[in-house]
């Protein structure tokens, strides 16, 4: 209304100071044009006082094809975020079970050592010879070749002073106290002293098939005694080595004594007699005086 009441206006006073305007096709629509366009300004104004016009409904087909869509990209979107998240769940069960076997592995591998138990020890000490002539002489010393080797184990490779040393450690590291260690020298041969020169003192002489049938007999009788013992059956250990024995008196010491040498030159081989020897087993390996606990467990079972 006010649009059409300007418009009214600026032509009233157009034609009131100027010149009439050329005629033109436009000229008698005006009132007409007035008329229409109040029209249009009541029309608006009723429908603004109504309310906002209602877009038409939609059709039956097209809404269910919305709800489609709809459903469809929502469930596109759960299956994309069930599978972003069970990714991480995946890979964190299987380096929880990655883990699991690594931190047992340690405990597994790791197995104490086990030492027989043994208490009382004997040392045997024979004289002047080694195990490798025993066995190259079988028929000078019979008992030692024939039934204390194969019912032990055979070192070729320890000297007596192994021999003495893994004797001692033995007994300390083997078992419970109270704690034995018998040391046992065979008599010298009369060759040995002053007054051994004759058939007698030839007779056992050093290197000798009667050294070996000397040292055969005497272990004979020794180990009767300590083999039927109950300490040797259930915690025993004989260990039994060559070395060098000289009569006192030829050493310059009071009558009535020997001495036994000990040495790590050539070595004389050790005897290992036991309940927890493996028997018949024969070792190539030396003895390492810095462990050993390492050697008994090795040795022994």
């Amino acid at each position: 209304m006010l649009a059409a009441g300007m418009l009214a206006l600026g032509v009233a006073v157009g034609a009131a100071i100027g010149p009439a305007p050329s005629p033109s096709l436009a000229g008698p629509n005006i009132p007409a044009l007035m008329s229409s366009l109040i029209r249009i300004a009541g029309s608006r104004a009723a429908q603004s006082a109504v309310g906002p016009v209602q877009p038409p409904p939609l059709s039956a087909e097209a809404t269910p094809t919305r709800k489609r869509r709809r459903r469809r990209s929502k469930q596109s979107v759960k299956g994309s975020s069930s599978s972003a998240t069970a990714t991480p769940i995946s890979t964190s069960k299987t380096t929880t079970k990655a883990r699991t076997p690594a931190s047992t592995t340690p405990t597994s591998t790791t197995k104490p050592s086990t030492l027989p138990p043994v208490t009382s020890v004997w040392l045997i000490t024979l004289s002047g010879a080694t195990f490798a002539q025993v066995l190259a002489q079988p028929a000078a010393a019979p008992y030692i070749d024939s039934q204390l080797v194969p019912a032990g184990t055979l070192l070729s490779s320890w000297s007596s002073l192994d021999g003495s040393s893994f004797a001692s450690e033995a007994g300390l590291l083997g078992g419970e106290h109270p704690q034995t260690l018998d040391s046992i020298v065979q008599p010298p041969c009369p060759a040995s002293s002053p007054e051994g020169e004759g058939a007698a003192g030839a007779s056992c002489a050093a290197q000798t098939p009667g050294a070996l049938s000397a040292a055969d007999e005497f272990l004979k009788t020794t180990l009767s005694t300590i083999t039927s013992s109950a300490a040797y059956r259930t915690h025993g250990l004989i260990v039994i080595s060559f070395a060098t024995i000289h009569n006192a008196m030829a050493s310059g010491l009071p009558a009535g004594a020997s001495t036994a040498t000990l040495s790590t030159e050539q070595p004389a081989g050790v005897l290992l007699l036991s309940p927890f020897a493996r028997a018949g087993a024969r070792a190539t390996s030396t003895f390492n005086p810095t462990s050993p606990k390492q050697s008994l467990s090795g040795l022994l079972h």
